[in-house]
């Protein structure tokens, strides 16, 4: 978690192979990212901020395409873009260009992306943002399954609800700064998560707003 321009998206971008760092290392599961790279990207499903998708495939096809660079058998890619659009409720869309979907329905298409190869680390960017409740709901429960069965998930997202509902640690960045980690719990401590984390990053404003926007 982090204010905008804290360095989420830079720090996920880095440790997931897509920005190369100035210094230091990450590693997935053993597997240095920057040294082994193509090992490294295989273990990781990556639904990055900013990223563009070859959107003029069908959904479809982006799937598809997404499950042939990873190396799967053609039946088995067929198979799991199918099951991925029905979860994702867009099998009716599955024809159509990814350029002509909403904003929601591409953040789906690319977390179908992430997921088609079966990773054992998810790392999301804002998954749930411009996703509508029902399938966000959906969405979640797909998470869970995901992590229960031994998967393992790094999210960053502003939703304080999100996180306090999901999330076993958290760590809260600003200005490229580590702040805090642990449990949510030890985090939170006896304040609200919103607050606490307001009291890290700084920035609120208590006073009145300006003259003009008064109704009366």
């Amino acid at each position: 978690m982090g204010p905008n321009g804290a360095g989420k998206t830079t720090t996920l971008s880095m440790a997931t192979g897509l920005l190369r760092p100035d210094a230091g290392t990450a590693r997935i599961h053993g597997v240095d990212v920057w040294a082994r790279p193509v090992e490294a990207k295989r273990l990781i499903g990556n639904l990055a901020d900013g990223v563009r998708l070859f959107d003029r495939l069908t959904g479809e096809q982006l799937v598809t395409y997404t499950g042939q660079m990873f190396g799967l058998a053609r039946d088995e890619i067929a198979s799991r873009t199918a099951d991925l659009l029905r979860i994702m409720d867009l099998g009716e869309s599955a024809g159509i260009p990814v350029v002509d979907y909403s904003a929601g329905m591409t953040k789906k298409i690319a977390l179908a992306c992430a997921l088609v190869h079966a990773p054992r680390l998810l790392v999301l960017d804002e998954p749930f943002e411009s996703v509508d409740p029902v399938s966000a709901a959906n969405i979640e429960d797909i998470l869970r399954q995901y992590t229960a069965s031994g998967g393992t998930i790094i999210v960053s997202s502003h939703s304080m609800d999100l996180v306090q509902r999901m999330c076993d640690h958290v760590a809260v960045i600003a200005q490229g700064r580590l702040l805090a980690s642990g449990t949510v719990a030890e985090v939170r401590g006896a304040q609200t998560l919103q607050d606490r984390f307001i009291d890290l990053v700084g920035g609120r404003h208590h006073a009145e707003g300006p003259q003009w926007l008064r109704q009366s």
